[in-house]
């Protein structure tokens, strides 16, 4: 009996449509994903959420992302749903190895970190890129630590690399058991980090120093995958492996004004309802499958086709209790093409909120037609860069897509505010760390989620959900710095703390790894439920302990740090362990 197939899955950040050679970049160097194109089914109309979590976890469970208690980055709005059933642990019960290299983005803590999800091998960074606040204290895409199954393991060389490298051992160990490989790139997200031979290629093609960096990101995506590709060859797995490229959401904009910024003739960019914000590349290709030619399906598909459409190829039986919001895309790659595809109403949307705002940044599409914040309709056949609303002269389809929406928003809202709390005091989880990336508010703009807001003392408030796991004794440490950095818990930074490499480092990008204002704190105070604890905070300490008894059950939990002044905030770091 032949085997099943391995899987490889390559995914980038931030990248979306537009900046591949094969897309029409007029001077971006992507050779071999040019290539791999041509040689590949490739879905023209292939879309996915606005941002990063959102698109991440629709890929991972086949549901549109808002049902899962994902639809933001920040907030507590990233933790992908306990019960949800995810393509990693479909695939390692059905015999498949399973690694997972780079971003993750769906929870740092147990139950939610990748580990807990299915993966057997993980390497990866905290939050949602490297240096932001749940990452390892300093990392700057170079030389940095990473999560090694849990454990912080330096590694040697630029973030991509490094992946890559992991990916590609992965691979190595797995002898002849089927396995799925997610490579899963920091890159091209910002701060855009790179070594300056990839900037270089670019400095005088465009006046932008961040869109040159970020171009140069994308050329060394694609050199390893060029290798990936290599290694599969060498160890004769090409033909025997399903390799799939994408983009988890549309094109970012550099943080600075890039008028000639390539965006394929579409409108608007990440986090954007428009084409530009949600419209991806997904190339897949199998040759023993029978998909190892270029052919193109332009038929409107979206992310949450990816897991049911993975499931079908490596045949593995979904049970009668799962289901899915997206469908598989066999038969499309087979040509069945059929009239339902032209028929199909899907939605994409962009919350970034606390709580899901009914047709917020919303997208309704169907085949051409896109209606968008459920008011503006374009016809992309007519009118591909969206300039022009035809609604007045479509009512019914009008009607027709807003009908579309309620169905989608129906099954969005069924169990969408449930809590998704941290666990504190498992078994195998005796200690956690609760982030202020993390942080529940009604307010967005109150969450501290990178290390420059940590260096300068933003102010951030609010609570996270935590769910108690055992009866028992326990110690909240809460902490202004990580433990791996060592600063005093009111003290500040003069200088540099970690070593960094300037020359990599994107413009403006410094403030993440160097200096740090003091904050004069006194008290430290934990709030959970019903019980208060509060200590005093000495000149000297790294963090300050304060201890409760605690019997199980889901609570509210705040942990301030504040002063005599009135000056109060939400700890960034709180490590909790379950002592007794």
């Amino acid at each position: 009996m032949r085997r099943q197939p391995n899987v490889v899955f390559v995914l980038t950040d931030d990248q979306g449509y537009p900046p591949l050679g094969c897309h029409g970049h007029p001077f971006i160097q992507t050779p071999h994903l040019d290539r791999f194109h041509a040689e590949s089914v490739h879905f023209e109309q292939f879309h996915t959420g606005t941002t990063c979590a959102p698109t991440r976890a629709g890929l991972m469970t086949g549901h549109h992302c808002n049902s899962t208690g994902v639809w933001h980055t920040i907030g507590g709005r990233s933790l992908l749903r306990r019960n949800e059933w995810t393509l990693p642990s479909a695939l390692r019960a059905a015999g498949y190895r399973t690694g997972m290299f780079g971003k993750w983005h769906l929870g740092d803590e147990y139950p939610y970190r990748p580990q807990d999800r299915g993966f057997d091998r993980v390497v990866c960074h905290g939050g949602g890129g490297i240096s932001q606040q749940p990452d390892w204290w300093g990392n700057d895409y170079f030389d940095d630590t990473y999560l090694a199954d849990g454990e912080p393991t330096p590694y040697r060389g630029y973030c991509t690399d490094v992946f890559f490298d992991n990916g590609l051992s992965f691979i190595d160990a797995c002898g002849d058991q089927p396995f799925f490989c997610y490579i899963s790139t920091n890159a091209p997200h910002s701060p855009f980090n790179i070594p300056q031979r990839y900037r270089d290629l670019y400095s005088d093609q465009t006046a932008s120093e961040r869109y040159a960096r970020f171009l140069g990101m994308i050329t060394n995506i694609d050199a390893n995958f060029g290798r990936l590709r290599q290694h599969l060859q060498a160890l004769d797995l090409e033909k025997d492996t399903i390799l799939v490229f994408m983009s988890d959401n549309g094109q970012t904009g550099v943080g600075e004004p890039v008028p000639d910024q390539y965006n394929a003739g579409m409108r608007g960019l990440k986090g954007s309802p428009y084409e530009g914000g949600h419209r991806v590349p997904f190339f897949l290709r199998w040759p023993a499958g029978g998909y190892g030619a270029g052919v193109s399906v332009s038929e409107l598909t979206t992310y949450v086709d990816f897991m049911p459409t993975m499931l079908e190829l490596c045949g593995v039986n979904v049970p009668a209790a799962r289901g899915f919001h997206g469908d598989s895309l066999v038969p499309l790659m087979r040509g069945e093409c059929g009239g339902r595809w032209q028929e199909r109403i899907t939605v994409t949307d962009t919350q970034r909120v606390a709580h899901p705002i009914k047709w917020r940044k919303s997208c309704v599409m169907k085949d051409r037609w896109r209606l968008v914040h459920g008011c503006e309709l374009y016809d992309l056949q007519a009118d591909p860069a969206q300039q022009h609303d035809v609604a007045a002269q479509h009512p019914a389809l009008v009607a027709q897509l807003r009908a579309g929406y309620e169905q989608w928003w129906s099954q969005c809202t069924a169990g969408m505010e449930a809590e998704v709390p941290v666990s504190l005091g498992a078994e195998m989880r005796r200690e956690a760390v609760l982030r202020s990336h993390d942080l529940r508010n009604e307010e967005d703009h109150a969450v501290v989620w990178n290390q420059a807001q940590v260096r300068r003392g933003d102010r951030c408030v609010g609570w996270w959900e935590v769910d108690i796991e055992a009866p028992g004794t326990y110690e909240f440490e809460l902490r202004r710095w990580p433990r791996e950095a060592g600063h005093r818990l009111t003290g500040g930074i003069e200088g540099t703390d970690v070593p960094f490499d300037a020359a990599g480092i994107a413009p403006g990008a410094e403030d993440h790894y160097r200096g740090g204002t003091a904050l004069a704190f006194d008290t430290a105070t934990v709030i959970i439920g019903a019980q208060r604890g509060s200590v005093p905070v000495a000149p000297g300490d790294r963090g300050a302990v304060v201890t409760l008894e605690l019997q199980p059950g889901p609570r509210h939990l705040r942990a301030l740090l504040s002063s005599a002044t009135g000056d109060y905030r939400a700890a960034y770091y709180v490590y909790v362990r379950r002592t007794a």
